[in-house]
């Protein structure tokens, strides 16, 4: 498995030609172009976009996929990915594409999204991951965070705070993570 991997939550909903869908797919062919190595939960949408823009520039798409998805809902994996990492529980794909990126990028999505940022974030803030950009692509995570920290107080430290980092679009939070990541 490649050291220099991204991961990239996102929902399945998504379309070719939807402007996410066209964020994702710029993310996927400028990290592949600068060496980076792309994971996502390997079906469609997001994770697809992803997949095909960073297949098409010659990078490596991995995807974790998982039974209890695949008993769920009927899908199947996406056609560009290079090497699949197959899990029994939804749990265990948390975990595995949290752990395995240098970065963690959040499209928007539905509430399997929403628990991977949500995961993400505690796992930083607990520091049972290591420090590493948390990248919320979108208008819809500015104003959900926005209104969840407004609302929280007291209870979100500043320093939890500063472990998100808000872009507009695709080719931004690419932007935002190759200026934060080494290129060791």
């Amino acid at each position: 498995m490649a050291e220099r991997v991204i991961s990239v939550f996102g929902g399945s909903a998504a379309r070719p030609g939807d402007s996410d869908w066209r964020g994702a797919e710029s993310l996927g062919r400028r990290m592949a172009q600068a060496g980076w190595a792309v994971a996502t939960g390997g079906y469609g949408g997001i994770m697809e976009a992803v997949s095909l823009g960073a297949a098409q520039a010659g990078g490596h798409v991995i995807g974790v996929t998982c039974d209890e998805i695949e008993v769920w809902r009927t899908v199947s994996p996406n056609g560009w990915i290079q090497e699949q990492v197959r899990v029994p529980r939804l749990r265990d794909r948390l975990i595995r594409l949290i752990e395995m990126g240098r970065a963690l990028v959040a499209f928007p999505g539905g509430v399997g999204t929403l628990s991977e940022v949500a995961l993400s974030w505690s796992m930083l803030q607990t520091q049972t991951l290591t420090r590493r950009p948390l990248v919320l692509v979108g208008e819809v995570w500015s104003r959900m965070m926005s209104a969840f920290l407004d609302s929280a107080g007291g209870y979100v430290a500043p320093s939890d705070r500063e472990m998100l980092s808000f872009q507009p679009d695709g080719e931004q939070a690419a932007e935002f993570i190759l200026r934060h990541l080494s290129p060791s």
